[in-house]
């Protein structure tokens, strides 16, 4: 009987201390230890009598002082069109709350606990030039409470900022776009923010295929607004990011000098071919379809014109001024004496001066033959029959002649066209150089300088 009895206590004991055990374990799981048997602790942390809407403060007229840092783990997107920078953040806040506080040595040693974030106070940081979605961050997310009150909160979020773009170097450009971060109802005497280092955190940072990140300072500013009387403080994150143009070179610039270099090729082509003028409107329609192009990738701004834009534009009225040119050089190619008299001037400077600068020879003409009329034939007594034959050969060789007289003129005229063809094939191949290196020259510098 004493042995029962004695098992039976001992069974009981066992039972009363594995609940009481399992009640505080359950406790600390919920964050509040209710009355347990054997320990009879105090409630860890008692939310049921936490009010979450009162600053955490032991006198109503101190500040919180909020320690804040931005960590980026992507730059997800860059819009142009509608000038909006896309980044994935991590929003590191540290704050004190006196009323979060517990002794870890009568909750055996726990010095730190997770609690959901919306059962305690936060900050209300906000990002103020948030473009699209909600301004605030999710609450889902837990926050860590140490046991002298310290409270860690990292919400990760995607953020839409507002991002003037500056195109006038797309695409070797760079941009700054700014994050500006604060509370959005308490001013400074409420929350005072204290930045966490000078920069953005970029340990965690995923690289972007387009962009890099340059530098990312953050500032911490006291603003006072026009709507209300109090000072509030932000702080605001500087974003230098540079544009990789590889992309855009391979698939733009170089297509686009590669077409360009074909308008000097119109003034080698010669003009009896007859393609100077197809060969003209084919690279015409190839630039059009490349602004076309461009036209969706940069934002639509009357402010500035893109570099890529003004080559395209060059490069389109280059290529016009080449139709314009090889029209009067056909029109020039194609005279005759009959519809043009070769002036004066134009013989000697394009068929003599202008050929020996531009390094230009001409075959030599065949001798002109003596006539031998009023020769020896004349003196002779000839028949009827032989004097109508010898006018017939005069009157053949006439014409041959004339024949000759105007296939010479011809021959100028072909050959003043093709004295200005290569005129203005020079004059382009230095204006297409020139132009090229003045129009990239300068934002290459500037993007080596960066």
């Amino acid at each position: 009987l004493s042995l029962s009895l004695s098992l039976s206590l001992s069974l009981h004991l066992s039972l009363s201390l594995s609940l009481s055990l399992s009640c505080c374990g359950r406790a600390f799981s919920l964050l509040t230890l209710s009355s347990c048997p054997l320990l009879s602790a105090p409630p860890l942390l008692p939310l049921t009598r936490y009010n979450q809407y009162i600053r955490p403060v032991e006198n109503v007229t101190d500040p919180v002082v909020v320690q804040f840092e931005v960590s980026m783990s992507q730059l997800v997107k860059v819009d142009e069109l509608n000038q909006i920078m896309e980044t994935n953040l991590w929003l590191r806040h540290i704050w004190n709350d006196y009323k979060l506080r517990w002794n870890p040595k009568d909750f055996g040693g726990v010095e730190f606990i997770r609690v959901p974030s919306n059962r305690i106070w936060k900050p209300d940081i906000v990002l103020y030039n948030n473009a699209v979605g909600d301004f605030q961050v999710d609450d889902k997310t837990k926050a860590l409470l140490r046991y002298n009150g310290d409270v860690t909160w990292i919400p990760p979020a995607i953020f839409k900022s507002s991002c003037k773009i500056d195109v006038t170097y797309f695409p070797f450009d760079y941009q700054n776009c700014t994050m500006k971060f604060g509370s959005w109802t308490y001013d400074k005497a409420k929350i005072d923010l204290v930045l966490i280092g000078s920069t953005i955190n970029l340990k965690d940072f995923w690289e972007s295929g387009e962009w890099t990140i340059i530098d990312a300072p953050g500032y911490k500013h006291d603003i006072k607004y026009n709507c209300c009387e109090e000072i509030y403080t932000d702080i605001t994150y500087s974003l230098y990011i540079r544009r990789l143009p590889l992309f855009y070179t391979i698939n733009m610039i170089i297509p686009c000098l590669l077409i360009s270099f074909l308008t000097v090729l119109v003034f080698y082509l010669p003009s009896d071919c007859g393609e100077k003028i197809t060969l003209c409107i084919s690279v015409l329609l190839s630039l059009t379809v490349f602004l076309l192009v461009i036209t969706e990738t940069i934002p639509s701004t009357s402010l500035v014109i893109p570099l890529i834009g003004e080559y395209l534009l060059f490069t389109m009225i280059f290529v016009t001024l080449s139709i314009v040119i090889t029209v009067f050089v056909l029109n020039v190619h194609y005279r005759t004496p009959k519809t043009h008299t070769m002036p004066c001037w134009v013989q000697t400077v394009f068929l003599g001066l202008l050929p020996r600068v531009m390094f230009m020879t001409r075959p030599e003409r065949d001798p002109e033959k003596v006539s031998l009329e009023g020769g020896i034939l004349s003196l002779l007594p000839l028949s009827p029959e032989v004097r109508e034959a010898i006018d017939s050969v005069k009157y053949i060789a006439e014409n041959m002649r004339l024949q000759n007289e105007a296939k010479e003129v011809q021959d100028d005229w072909k050959y003043v066209a093709m004295v200005i063809d290569r005129i203005f094939l020079w004059v382009f191949v230095l204006v297409c150089i020139l132009g090229t290196a003045g129009l990239f020259l300068q934002p290459l510098l500037l993007w080596d300088d960066i």
